[in-house]
């Protein structure tokens, strides 16, 4: 597709200069499929700009910026060309400018916002998201303070920076000050912000609630993110009636709403549910995505799935063409590991792609210690040993020691309690956050 709109283009230079010439030219750089693709037709046109046609020219810059985002050695030299050709002067190129350098070097973002003739609101906006994106969340607030005109970016912007930083409170009471002010009104994307933000907070249920009453009581659209949102929110808080039902409102559904759908399933332990719910996405012709085989192979784990979950492995990798990652070796590991089935779990390990890490490892030598098998927990309790560290991981300490109890290896016992003595090491106590509310709500 995008050869056929480069020969296209190249038919139009040979053809008079014209309006329709210039608009197609700004549309096949807003479509480019890479920077290169993107400044290769900017130059193009640019050979052949004329005096009177420059908001066509604005539009081929911004628009090749746009493309550039991810090319941050690219814009120094679309900087210097800029100002040699006078579009720096339009504030929506600078604005556009300013935004790609925001999004690689804070101090240089910095020094072109004093350069920028006639900076307006986008501007102002774009450095603020430059600094809350860099956590300088007191010249973020500062330069917010000082701001004459505010939209929902300017809002959002700072909301989200604290949101990020973990200052909840602080992101919260500038959402109440925004509330109160009566404008602007939120928007699904501030609300998904509030939700991320408060994703790992105990609260985050009550708060989850709140804002989709809020968005029910003054009509604004769950959109796609929004609802995938509301219902990774609900799943995650053991509200699945709730989820179901926000799911089922939606009028569209893409693959994050089926997987947040899966992933609570199996995150509460309605393994079986949640493998059904899975092939219910597959019959509606959705494509999973690596989430989504995570979720699944998580669900075929907790409920002892054996071989459905090698099924969905083997389909992830040969139907969809998916490498498997560290987590999706994790479940299966986890999977027979849990069944006992300890030789197919060590193969797992021993075929990963990836070294292994101490959460895989450290899975597997518990089931060999619950089925009392010691001699193919020697094999990694080494490489775990190696891995632990004294502040984090106290409790593996324990678990090789007494695996070698297990295995009357009475002298390793003692070397691991030693080590325990050396670094102060103590088995972590449990903690955790109840929240009481009606089951199912």
């Amino acid at each position: 597709m995008a050869a056929l709109q480069n020969q296209e283009l190249l038919r139009l230079t040979r053809a008079p200069l014209s309006h329709f010439f210039l608009s197609a030219s700004a549309s096949a750089i807003r479509k480019a499929s890479s920077h290169d693709e993107a400044l290769r037709l900017f130059k193009l046109r640019f050979q052949r700009r004329r005096p009177g046609l420059e908001p066509f020219e604005t539009h081929a810059a911004v628009f090749t910026l746009k493309a550039s985002s991810s090319a941050p050695l690219v814009v120094p030299h679309l900087h210097a060309h800029f100002l040699k050709s006078g579009l720096f002067a339009d504030v929506h190129v600078a604005s556009a400018l300013l935004h790609n350098y925001a999004l690689s070097s804070f101090s240089l973002a910095r020094l072109l916002v004093d350069e920028i003739p006639n900076g307006n609101i986008v501007t102002a906006n774009t450095m603020l998201t430059c600094y809350s994106r860099h956590g300088r969340l007191g010249e973020a607030r500062s330069l917010f303070n000082s701001m004459k005109e505010k939209d929902i970016v300017s809002w959002s912007a700072m909301i989200g920076g604290y949101m990020d930083a973990g200052h909840r409170t602080h992101g919260l009471a500038l959402f109440r000050e925004m509330m109160k002010a009566g404008h602007p009104k939120p928007d699904p994307l501030m609300l998904v912000t509030l939700l991320s933000g408060c994703a790992s907070t105990g609260s985050l249920r009550l708060l989850g609630k709140s804002i989709h009453a809020y968005a029910e009581k003054n009509g604004i659209e769950v959109n796609v993110q929004l609802g995938t949102s509301l219902i990774d929110m609900y799943a995650r808080s053991g509200c699945l009636i709730s989820a179901f039902r926000v799911f089922e409102r939606m009028r569209e559904r893409n693959v994050m709403h089926w997987t947040a759908m899966i992933c609570g399933l199996a995150m509460h332990g309605h393994g079986k549910e949640a493998v059904a719910f899975f092939d219910r996405m597959r019959e509606v012709g959705v494509r999973p995505n690596e989430i989504t085989f995570t979720g699944v192979l998580s669900a075929c784990c907790h409920a002892g799935l054996i071989e459905e979950g090698q099924r969905y492995f083997c389909s992830m990798v040969e139907e969809f063409g998916y490498k498997p990652q560290i987590h999706h070796y994790g479940c299966m590991v986890d999977l027979f590991a849990k069944a006992g089935r300890l030789e197919d779990a060590y193969a797992i390990i021993e075929s990963m792609r990836m070294e292994p890490n101490i959460i895989v490892w450290t899975c597997f030598l518990a089931a060999c210690k619950k089925y009392k098998n010691f001699e193919i927990a020697e094999k990694g309790i080494e490489k775990v040993l190696s891995m632990a560290i004294p502040n984090e991981d106290g409790g593996v300490y324990a678990l090789i020691s007494d695996l070698y109890a297990l295995g009357g290896r009475w002298n390793d016992v003692e070397r691991v309690r030693k080590l325990m003595d050396k670094h102060s090491v103590k088995k972590s106590r449990g903690s955790s956050f109840l929240e009481v509310e009606e089951k199912g709500r």
